[in-house]
């Protein structure tokens, strides 16, 4: 005779999430936390009348909504350890200490307080890190195909709208700017090559991918994301060199091209790299460097050299810095930088004891991308889409698991 179930095991069982509601909930947690990243510019022409504050309300609010779906997904609080995760909060605890001497400190202080909980919500996931399944880098991927596919949206409704940044792509249903969606299609192209290059998808999905994003990533006219999409690829190719034939074969073939298409088509590629700037425009990396030399020649302090003026919007006098090491320097100081180097090597020497594999080649495209853009873009010293994909690198880095807790 069959004992009857005890009292609320039925209900008990009934509550706990299934395995296919928990990756919908990783979805929707990680498209969370890249919405907070994607910047919201009311000056840039778009379509729909978002007022500002509407808009910043809907990308702030995302990571509180973020953090919470995190807690109802890992309701145990059951977590991984991660050097990456402590080098990120031993950099948020230095920007604490800075935004309580900073002269614009409720700015500085919410900017901290965002940091936390974006550090809080990648703690409650790691126990999805470094599956077999690839969870993260395939939810990654999705995610920015939905941001790229509403930039291709809104340039066939209105490519007037679209372009009107000076000629270059950008976001005209969300107004995103023409770097940051060239930086979209840069991670969909790198990421789908390196997975068909592994043998994890199929060669038709790689070539829909690349035949959407490409075109976007050079109608945005990215230097900065076509560079470092070539030395990222670069990277993780090299490492799947010896295992893997398909990837010998993309790298001979795509030498002929290149090989051709420097040849054929230099002029072309001239006139694209050079955006219509004149040499002194080139030579001064569109006036980044005259700001750069201003950050470093302002006066500061013993604490200022070492610690920074504490979180802020990366800019100085009003122009933006783009540079992740003189923003960093600038705000979190010489122990921001030291921290900020000290992640990446971790990432390469973890990467280096990593067997050959796509977890392995993933993370060095990530990390080799942060490298090469991190001299013109800021985002490791602060919640950004940056310091999101350095943090999915580490995630494939730890030893691999077939499956998170249920």
């Amino acid at each position: 005779m069959t004992a009857p179930p005890l009292l609320g095991t039925e209900a008990a069982i009934r509550s706990q999430p299934t395995p296919r509601s928990i990756r919908r909930r990783i979805y929707t947690c990680w498209g969370l936390l890249v919405l907070n990243v994607v910047p919201f510019y009311p000056g840039a022409p778009h379509l729909l009348p978002i007022p500002e504050a509407l808009g910043k309300l809907i990308t702030q609010s995302s990571l509180f909504v973020a953090l919470l779906l995190a807690v109802s997904i890992n309701r145990r609080g059951w977590i991984r350890r991660s050097t990456f995760i402590l080098l990120v909060a031993v950099m948020s605890g230095v920007a604490v200490m800075d935004s309580l001497r900073s002269e614009f400190i409720f700015g500085s202080l919410y900017r901290v307080c965002r940091l936390i909980a974006f550090l809080l919500t990648l703690l409650l996931l790691t126990p999805w890190w470094a599956r077999r399944d690839l969870l993260l880098v395939k939810a990654h991927l999705f995610i920015v195909g939905i941001v790229l596919g509403s930039v291709l949206v809104g340039y066939l409704v209105a490519p007037g709208v679209a372009t009107a940044q000076g000629g270059r792509l950008g976001g005209a249903i969300w107004p995103i700017p023409a770097t940051q969606v060239g930086r979209y299609a840069a991670t969909a192209i790198g990421l789908t090559v390196i997975l068909w290059m592994s043998g994890t998808i199929q060669r038709r999905t790689a070539l829909i991918t690349a035949t959407v994003a490409m075109p976007i990533l050079l109608l945005s006219h990215t230097r900065t994301a076509l560079v470092s999409l070539m030395a990222g690829l670069l990277i993780a190719g090299l490492s799947l060199f010896r295992t893997r034939a398909r990837v010998r074969r993309a790298f001979a073939t795509g030498a002929v091209i290149v090989s051709i298409g420097a040849l054929s088509l230099s002029s072309v590629l001239t006139t694209w790299l050079a955006r219509g700037q004149d040499t002194r425009q080139l030579s001064n990396l569109t006036g980044r460097t005259a700001v750069w030399d201003m950050v470093l020649a302002a006066p500061r302090g013993w604490f200022e050299k070492l610690f920074g003026i504490g979180l802020a919007n990366k800019s100085f006098d009003g122009l933006a810095i783009d540079s992740n090491w003189i923003s960093t320097y600038y705000e979190l100081g010489l122990v921001g930088v030291a921290l900020n180097i000290a992640m990446l090597l971790f990432l390469l020497v973890a990467a280096a004891f990593r067997p050959h594999g796509v977890h392995r080649a993933i993370a060095l495209y990530l990390v080799g991308y942060a490298i090469v853009s991190s001299f013109t873009e800021t985002g490791l010293g602060d919640a950004s889409l940056a310091l999101l994909e350095l943090a999915l690198a580490a995630s494939l880095l730890l030893p691999t698991l077939n499956r998170g807790p249920r």
